[in-house]
């Protein structure tokens, strides 16, 4: 029986909120801006509707740009904690359809994964039922659309999503996995960044398609064992990651904002380790070990990008902690071109130590 997995994709999330709560800018580019306070207009832009967006306005761009390239638009400030709550109520929304509550996988505010393959007894026609069901209830009560993948795998769903946005919904079944996937450009590809797209065109390397076909020796080569394999796999439509609960109740993290945006790997690693420590006194606090390190970055343009890395057996080490989150941050300086704004350290599948309390207890 096939895996069923969906994807659910809020539809530019923060500025639909402000349009579903202010009618009177619907139709209007609106622009959620992170202020700094140092005047009116400084700051950058957080996210914007799609209007916005064919106007030029793009996420990252400082707003005083933004507001020369469209001086009508509405420019409004970011509501983190209210965002945050309607997105607990998307997610209070979406846990039922999973096939149990450890198979809700939350990825950020507006993104989650949910396994219906029980459910659907592996069929992708009930879930496409599944799927129209999420949307209408997900639209009924909280008045807010969002588009859907529905794949064989998490990478298959993720990319589904994005196919018929805004507020579609797409099926990618197990036959027909290559067909999607060829025609599109390698940078759609769920894990590339930039960086790997320029150096994926330098050898020839344009479309997903090609990219399956390549040699997969020569990638290693070019990428590494670990990288070039994975593209490999990931271009052929592989992914055998399982939808799991991200619940802060088996989670420990610390993250901070750089003194400023950069690049230098010397300062980056100097707050993990800070950060590093402040987590293991947690750990230890808690009396729980770790098999799973995780390294947050966000980057300029205000996005979350994670590296991730499990252990092969659970740990309480600082300096391995340490060493770990400070590769991962050195792998991804190398992936991306952009500046590093805040960074974090977590650490995942937390377990209890012999004789300890557990780890709510100390929540």
């Amino acid at each position: 029986m096939s895996r069923i997995i969906v994807h659910v994709d809020m539809d530019y999330f923060y500025a639909a909120i402000e349009q579903r709560d202010d009618p009177s800018i619907q139709g209007r580019p609106v622009v959620i801006c992170m202020y700094s306070g140092r005047s009116e207009m400084s700051g950058a832009v957080s996210t914007c509707n799609y209007l916005a967006r064919e106007r030029g306005i793009s996420a990252g761009m400082p707003c005083a740009k933004a507001k020369k390239i469209d001086n009508e638009a509405v420019f409004l400030p970011v509501r983190k904690e209210y965002y945050t709550m309607v997105s607990d109520n998307i997610m209070n929304i979406l846990r039922p359809f999973a096939d149990s509550a450890q198979q809700l996988e939350q990825i950020s505010v507006d993104e989650a994964f949910l396994d219906i393959t029980r459910s659907c007894n592996g069929d992708f026609d009930t879930a496409l039922e599944t799927g129209i069901r999420i949307k209408q209830r997900i639209k009924s009560e909280e008045n807010l659309t969002c588009s859907i993948g529905i794949g064989p795998n998490k990478l298959i769903a993720k990319m589904a999503s994005s196919y018929k946005k805004p507020d579609g919904i797409t099926v990618i079944t197990p036959e027909k996995s290559m067909a999607f996937l060829e025609p599109l450009d390698v940078k759609k590809l769920w894990g590339i960044g930039k960086v790997t797209e320029s150096r994926l065109a330098q050898i020839g390397v344009r479309t997903i398609g090609q990219l399956a076909e390549y040699d997969q020796i020569r990638l290693i080569e070019t990428f590494g064992k670990k990288k070039g394999s994975w593209l490999k796999r990931a271009a052929m439509g592989l992914d055998d990651s399982v939808v799991r609960d991200r619940g802060d109740s088996n989670q420990i993290s610390r993250i901070a904002t750089l003194p400023e945006n950069t690049r230098n790997l010397k300062e980056i690693t100097s707050l993990l380790d800070r950060l590093a420590d402040d987590v293991i006194n947690k750990v230890t606090e808690a009396g729980v070990s770790f098999r799973q390190i995780v390294f947050i970055g966000i980057t300029s343009d205000l996005k979350m990008h994670t590296r991730s890395k499990i252990l092969n057996h659970a740990i309480t080490d600082r300096e391995i902690l340490r060493m770990n989150a400070g590769q991962m941050a050195k792998d991804f300086l190398e992936d991306t071109s952009l500046e590093l704004r805040r960074v974090g350290v977590r650490v995942d599948d937390l377990q209890n130590t012999a004789g300890q309390l557990t780890l709510k207890d100390y929540i």
